[in-house]
């Protein structure tokens, strides 16, 4: 038997907090390119580094938060691991996207996920959109454009970097669908550690075949890899992965796009990189956009 809908007032109650967590864990992974850039490892070890910190504090909070009366013994579904290696695959392609054009462009770029997401959750879930969250999608992805579009120009190097940040927005929509449909069934907890071992595992053997420096070399770049497992990992996507279980997939990765507009404003704070009327201009349209689609979806 089914279980009965929450009372209108407490539904209207966990939905804004799952709004809140979902950007609020936007706006912890858009912290993700800052240490990146600063890492004294490569962009795959980076990559691994940050899942392969993050799952033992995932993997104690699943056990710490597992009901005495779960089934013991049950088998990972096939979902975990794609969204394993969907994420592997986002978190490898981007993280050498941030080596080779901007941080706002990156960060953009793989957010461009709501397409993917919209598309996909249409095919595989039958989700429909309304003509409002649309004309909201539409909205808030012209503001990320304007956001980042006078480097577009440039060409070269930071040309194969935006190529890249668009293959990772392949990767990451898969992965906010593998995560959704996951979430349907099964804990926060549960889902982040398997699924963030899993990127693990995978990332390891090409991190350490790229020839990169895969170890920091002082305490300090331990510090920089442990702030991205907790602040990124642990927080943002875990936050993000709470949320996913409460809103419908494509306004979650529409909301998502808080993160160039933050990681913008992180990268001029603390990296020194310029930020122009269009910027500005851009991260206003973005926030009107997820505005719209809220109330559209």
């Amino acid at each position: 038997m089914n279980a009965a809908p929450p009372p209108p007032g407490r539904a209207r109650r966990i939905e804004s907090t799952a709004i809140a967590a979902l950007l609020v864990g936007g706006c912890a992974i858009a912290f993700a390119p800052i240490f990146v850039r600063i890492a004294d490892v490569g962009p795959m070890s980076s990559a691994f580094w940050r899942v392969a910190l993050a799952a033992p504090l995932l993997w104690v909070w699943a056990l710490a938060a597992r009901r005495p009366d779960a089934p013991r013994g049950r088998p990972f579904p096939l979902p975990v691991v794609l969204a394993g290696l969907f994420f592997a695959g986002d978190l490898g392609v981007w993280h050498l996207s941030v080596l080779y054009t901007s941080v706002a462009n990156a960060t953009l770029l793989a957010n461009l996920a709501p397409i993917f997401v919209a598309i996909g959750g249409y095919l595989l879930f039958g989700q429909r959109v309304t003509p409002l969250f649309l004309a909201g999608m539409v909205t808030a992805m012209a503001g990320a454009f304007v956001l980042v579009g006078p480097s577009f120009a440039a060409g070269g190097k930071q040309l194969a970097g935006d190529a890249l940040g668009v293959l990772t927005a392949a990767f990451y929509g898969a992965y906010f669908l593998a995560i959704k449909h996951l979430r349907d069934s099964r804990s926060t907890a549960a889902v982040m550690a398997a699924s963030t071992s899993v990127t693990a595992a995978v990332l390891l053997p090409i991190a350490a075949a790229a020839g990169e420096t895969m170890l920091p070399a002082s305490a300090a770049g331990w510090l920089v890899l442990a702030g991205l497992a907790i602040v990124c990992q642990v927080g943002g996507q875990s936050l993000i992965a709470y949320a996913m279980a409460h809103l419908p997939a494509s306004f979650s990765a529409v909301s998502l796009l808080i993160q160039p507009v933050m990681a913008t404003l992180y990268a001029w704070v603390l990296l020194g990189e310029p930020v122009g009327i269009a910027q500005l201009v851009g991260g206003v349209i973005v926030l009107a956009g997820i505005y719209v689609a809220r109330r559209g979806s």
